[in-house]
């Protein structure tokens, strides 16, 4: 009676049954425990289970879910700093270019003793490039010659003095003096200063050069283009240049003596290569000529044998 009131109904048809065959105590207790541990053990597997497979599908949804979220992640950060870097990409600039200074007009100026009698002349274009220091870069300017722009005045060389010629304007004053030794004159000082726009001011002299030399009673002359260094930072330019500063007759230029060092900075530019040339022509054909020679030598030399 005790175990049937622990069962369920099925169970307990059951466990009448095999009761009610039963001829032996013994048996009965048995068998009636052997069906409460099989009905134990049952009830056992059953709650043991269940919760190991929710267990292994709460592992897996869990699990699963972070992997693909961080796969897509890495992808959109790694894509967009390369899109970002190629359009950064800018050509460079090029330097701005300066424009060339033209050449300077050509301006006539005299100086007279008397205010009638003229006693030096000139006839040039002038051009200065100069630098402020060391570091900056050469300006170039040229001289403007109009009477209306420049006031020419100087002096007259007589009994060993020296002659001068002084150009000015209201950017540029400039001061040539001219010295007679021997009967041989010269370019020996000049003077420049140049107003800039800026407020400042550029002042550069020489007085120990020796340039424009001829003989007392001619004038110097050379037409070409030449280029002085007065200095470490300044650079004298002339065109079309005819000085004559002493002895000046009839109020013209007297004859010009040859300039050698005029004819050596031009005219032998174009020399120089003539005779190369001519050199390397007479060269070759002593070269083919000796070629020749021995060719026919070697060839007499051949038949005899």
């Amino acid at each position: 009676d005790l175990v049937t009131s622990s069962l369920p109904a099925t169970q307990e048809f059951s466990t009448s049954k095999i009761l009610s065959g039963s001829s032996s105590p013994t048996t009965s207790k048995h068998s009636s425990a052997a069906i409460s541990t099989a009905l134990l053990h049952t009830t056992t597997k059953s709650t043991t289970e269940a919760p190991t497979t929710m267990h292994h599908n709460t592992t897996n949804s869990t699990t699963e879910a972070p992997t693909t979220m961080h796969h897509n992640t890495t992808n959109s950060t790694t894509e967009a700093p390369t899109t970002t870097h190629s359009n950064a990409t800018t050509a460079p600039t090029p330097p701005p270019t300066t424009p060339p200074v033209p050449n300077p007009t050509v301006g006539n100026y005299s100086v007279k003793s008397d205010n009638v009698t003229v006693c030096l002349l000139a006839k040039m274009g002038l051009q200065f490039s100069f630098k402020m220091s060391e570091n900056s870069s050469f300006q170039t300017l040229n001289f403007d010659p109009s009477a209306n722009v420049t006031e020419v005045s100087g002096t007259c060389g007589s009994g060993g003095n020296d002659s001068s010629l002084l150009l000015k304007s209201d950017e540029i004053t400039v001061h040539f003096v001219f010295t007679n030794v021997s009967q041989k004159f010269r370019l020996h000082a000049l003077t420049l200063s140049v107003n800039l726009e800026n407020g400042n001011v550029f002042n550069a002299s020489n007085n120990n050069l020796s340039l424009w030399e001829a003989s007392v009673g001619s004038s110097y002359m050379c037409r070409k283009e030449q280029s002085y260094n007065i200095t470490d930072k300044l650079t004298l330019n002339t065109f079309q240049l005819q000085v004559q500063p002493f002895a000046v007759q009839n109020n013209k230029f007297n004859t010009a003596e040859d300039c050698i060092e005029c004819f050596l900075d031009s005219d032998l530019r174009f020399l120089v290569p003539i005779a190369v040339g001519v050199a390397l022509s007479f060269l070759i054909i002593l070269v083919l000529i000796s070629y020749l020679i021995g060719r026919r030598k070697s060839r007499t030399g051949y038949q005899s044998v």
